[in-house]
């Protein structure tokens, strides 16, 4: 059985648009959305007298906050499964936890600093950095968040590190019911020479055609119906892909893990996606 649907809220625009968009996204799959609000209330409770007026305000206003979601998302999708946790723990180790028993955990670009400083920003990058799901991240323009180009992009590295992207990618394609566009970005060293070769750059495009097709060749066959472009496209990777984000309604990159208490480390390619795409970003993990 696949696990909930998690967004992390915490009251501002940012997150509402997380939430709409996980909300959407949970009864495309079928999966129950489950509303997770993080607040160290303990901290603050803590500086209050035993019995004094103020004491239960903060966590109080924390329940507030995942009953508000919790309604917005019902309003949005009456036949939706939705379900809330409020958690006394800073909002990046909570979602980071939870996304243990997650299919994917969805949070917005930034937030604010009410009550404790929940801000998203300083969130979705160590978020997506260490979950053990993959984290989707809505940021962008409006057109892209909502789905108006019926297009998903994949950022191909290299084949053997694809499958769990491509996979996650093409699933995406097929539940939006739009296309996929593969893209895996090569340079040439000697283009950027007089008088290079151009058999040599004509080699560098073959090869990233070559594993363009090798790492879409297994996870597209359980997903016949989408349409699938593969594309070679010189320059580097995180500008070709920020570049591709722009007439895309989501963007999927790959995330290597490491064996370490690190957890998964981004790269620059998916510092840049997360920083400057147009579009909502799916980081997947990979072995």
């Amino acid at each position: 059985m696949e696990g909930p649907l998690i967004v992390g809220v915490d009251g501002s625009e940012p997150s509402l648009q997380a939430l709409d968009w996980a909300t959407d996204e949970a009864m495309r799959r079928g999966v129950e959305l489950r509303v997770l609000h993080a607040s160290r209330w303990e901290r603050y409770e803590g500086r209050q007298p035993s019995l004094g007026p103020g004491r239960g305000a903060v966590r109080q206003y924390a329940g507030h906050i995942a009953a508000q979601a919790v309604e917005h998302a019902r309003r949005r999708a009456p036949q939706a499964t939705v379900t809330s946790r409020v958690v006394p723990d800073d909002p990046a180790s909570a979602l980071v936890a939870a996304a243990r028993e997650a299919s994917s955990v969805v949070v917005g670009s930034r937030g604010h600093g009410t009550f404790g400083g929940l801000l998203l920003g300083s969130v979705s990058l160590p978020v997506a950095a260490h979950a053990a799901s993959p984290v989707i991240v809505v940021r962008g323009n409006d057109k892209n968040v909502q789905g108006g180009f019926g297009q998903v992009v994949l950022g191909v590295s290299m084949p053997e590190r694809a499958r769990a992207a491509a996979e996650f990618a093409l699933r995406e394609a097929e539940l939006h019911e739009a296309s996929l566009l593969a893209v895996r970005a090569w340079r040439c060293p000697a283009h950027e020479l007089p008088d290079h070769p151009s058999d040599d750059v004509e080699a560098h495009r073959v090869r990233a055609e070559d594993e363009l097709t090798l790492a879409l060749r297994q996870p597209r066959q359980a997903h016949g119906a989408v349409a699938v472009h593969a594309q070679p496209e010189e320059g580097r990777a995180r500008d070709v892909l920020v570049a591709a984000s722009a007439l895309c309604d989501l963007l999927v990159v790959g995330a290597r893990r490491r064996r370490s208490g690190f957890g998964l480390q981004l790269g620059p390619v998916g510092h840049a996606t997360l920083h400057h795409s147009a579009c909502p970003v799916a980081v997947v993990p990979h072995g």
